[in-house]
C-alpha cells in the first residue's frame, strides 16, 4: 500500500464511518480495487477506525464531558444511566470480539460477495426504518441499548453499516432521532479503543502489528485523513439523522450492493 492509496482509504473511512453506508464495505471494495489483501489490510482498518473514534471525541466532547462529570458525582443520575446503557450496548460486540474474532477476520478476507450481500441488508434496514412508525419514546432504555448493541455486533461483517444498523434499529424501537446518532457514535468508542489496546499489547510482546505491505508512513497518512474526514462526517450525520434523510442512503447502498454482486457473480 502506498501513501496515495492510504490517503484515499483514510478519507473514505472517515466519511463512511458515520454515514450509514458501511465503512468496512467501502474499504473492502477499494482494497480489492487496489489489489490489497483483506487480511493484510486488517491492521490498517483498525488504525483508521481509531482515527474516527478520535474524531468522535472531538465533535462530541461536550456530551462526553457531561457523562464524565455525572459519573464522578457517584450517584444514580441521568449521566450514570447513560453510561450504563453504553456499557450494556458493548456486551454483544464484546462477546463477538472474545469468542469469534478469528471468524470476523476471515470475513474481512472473504472477498466482495459478502460485502455486496451485507450492503443490500443495510439498504433494507435503512428503508424499513424510514417507513416504520413506532411510538416514540422519551429515553433510550437499557433494553433498547442492548438490542442496539446486538445490531452493532452484527455490523462487524464488512458491508453491514454499523451506524446504519444501530440507528435504524433504534428508530424501529421508537427512540428519538435527536438522541440516536449521538448514542450510536458514543457506544462505538470503547470497543474500538479496546481493539487498539489489544494491538498495542501485541506490539509490546513483539508480535507484528503493522504489515510490511502497508508501512508506517502510509499508516500515518491514512490515520490523519480518516480523522479529518471523520470530524466532518460526524457533524453532518447528526444533522441528517435529525432530518430523517437516511432513506437516500438506503437507495445508495442498494445500488452499490447490487453492482458489487453483479460484478462478483459475472467474473
Amino acid at each position: 500500500m502506498d501513501w496515495i492509496q492510504a490517503l484515499i482509504l483514510g478519507l473514505v473511512q472517515g466519511l463512511t464511518e458515520y454515514l450509514p453506508v458501511s465503512s468496512s464495505g467501502h474499504l473492502t471494495i477499494l482494497s480489492n480495487f487496489f489489489g490489497i489483501d483483506g487480511a493484510d489490510n486488517l491492521q490498517f482498518t483498525v488504525a483508521v477506525h481509531v482515527a474516527t473514534v478520535l474524531s468522535t471525541l472531538v465533535i462530541l466532547w461536550k456530551e462526553i464531558d457531561w457523562i464524565l462529570k455525572g459519573l464522578f458525582k457517584f450517584k444514580m443520575n441521568d449521566e450514570t444511566k447513560y453510561a450504563l446503557n453504553i456499557v450494556v450496548s458493548m456486551i454483544p460486540v464484546g462477546i463477538i470480539g472474545v469468542f469469534f474474532k478469528d471468524k470476523v477476520e476471515e470475513a474481512f478476507g472473504a472477498g466482495l460477495l459478502i460485502v455486496g450481500v451485507m450492503l443490500c441488508v443495510t439498504s433494507v434496514l435503512l428503508i424499513f426504518s424510514y417507513y416504520a412508525k413506532p411510538r416514540v419514546k422519551e429515553h433510550i432504555s437499557m433494553w433498547d441499548a442492548f438490542v442496539i448493541g446486538v445490531a452493532q455486533a452484527c455490523a462487524v461483517l464488512p458491508g453491514l453499516s454499523r451506524s446504519g444498523s444501530t440507528i435504524a434499529t433504534g428508530l424501529m424501537l421508537g427512540d428519538k432521532k435527536e438522541k440516536l446518532a449521538q448514542f450510536s457514535f458514543l457506544m462505538v468508542i470503547p470497543p474500538i479503543l479496546g481493539e487498539a489496546l489489544l494491538d498495542v499489547l501485541k506490539a509490546m510482546k513483539g508480535d507484528e502489528v503493522v504489515s510490511d505491505s502497508i508501512g508506517l508512513f502510509p499508516m500515518i497518512v491514512g490515520f490523519v485523513a480518516a480523522f479529518l474526514s471523520g470530524c466532518f462526517a460526524c457533524k453532518l450525520m447528526i444533522n441528517l439523522v435529525k432530518k430523517g434523510k437516511l432513506v437516500y442512503f438506503g437507495i445508495y447502498c442498494a445500488i452499490i450492493g447490487v453492482t458489487v454482486l453483479i460484478y462478483q457473480l459475472t467474473r
